[in-house]
């Protein structure tokens, strides 16, 4: 897991919107991007092994987990150092990405 983490880390500080500075928040494209290491746990089906589904999430309820993450006031040390490593405008874009993938059923 730890590997898993330390090379999201390692992306984020890769990304276009990073190196470039011109990605909107909410951008789609970004968010689409970003997610590969999101949905390594976040299945698109059912909530496994007590890791929820994000697929489908409203976008303002997307953001305000990820906040609370980043902020320690919802506990998990590993969302919590992932979501620190993530900026306003890369969280606007994942709730972006995210409210629009369909569920799996």
């Amino acid at each position: 897991m730890l590997a898993v983490t330390l090379a999201f880390m390692l992306a984020l500080d890769l990304a276009p919107a990073r190196a470039s500075g011109d990605m909107e928040p909410g951008d789609v494209e970004l968010g689409a991007w970003l997610a590969g290491a999101c949905v390594s746990c976040h299945q698109p089906g059912a909530a496994s092994g007590g890791v929820p589904t994000i697929a489908g999430l409203p976008q303002a309820a997307f953001v305000a987990a990820m906040e609370e993450y980043r902020s320690g006031a919802r506990p998990s040390p590993l969302m919590h150092a992932l979501a620190s490593g993530l900026s306003d405008a890369e969280i606007a874009a994942l709730a972006a990405y995210f409210e629009d993938v369909k569920p799996a059923r």
